[in-house]
């Protein structure tokens, strides 16, 4: 069991490292192969390897039968891997806003029913009013 009581910590030690973050993202854009993913990513085998290890073992891919009835096995999220997307639309929209310079071109996530790039996420408290930082608090739980 973990000891560490924070869960942005426990979340980042799983989760946190650069690799691990782009097969998560890259599964959300439909990848499941271990060959796609090394090519889209030119990461090495033994890193892809331990990562998709990883991320199976927490519960946030899952394996399979290829889809096509090949010999290969599938990557695909859980639904506690599902539950990732609001974190990666966030370091989208964060990354939108502040690591391109205006005018500079980047890929923009959309909802496919209307065409349009999806809403900023913000917190919001249980009346919808969007929170900020100084409108919260860590309270620490025993």
């Amino acid at each position: 069991m973990n000891a560490e009581p924070c869960p942005v910590a426990r979340s980042v030690d799983l989760i946190g490292d650069r690799w691990s973050l782009l097969i998560v993202r890259n599964a959300f854009d439909g990848m499941s192969r271990f060959s796609d993913f090394q090519r889209s990513l030119g990461v090495a085998r033994n890193i892809l390897s331990d990562r998709l290890h990883k991320l199976v073992e927490a519960g946030i891919l899952q394996t399979q039968a290829a889809s096509d009835g090949t010999a290969y096995q599938e990557y695909v999220l859980t639904a506690k891997g599902d539950r990732l997307f609001p974190i990666l639309v966030a370091l989208r929209q964060w990354g939108e806003h502040h690591l391109f310079e205006p005018g500079e071109a980047h890929s923009l996530l959309i909802d496919k029913r209307t065409g349009k790039p999806i809403p900023l996420m913000a917190p919001k408290a249980s009346d919808g009013r969007t929170l900020s930082p100084a409108e919260t608090a860590v309270q620490k739980v025993r």
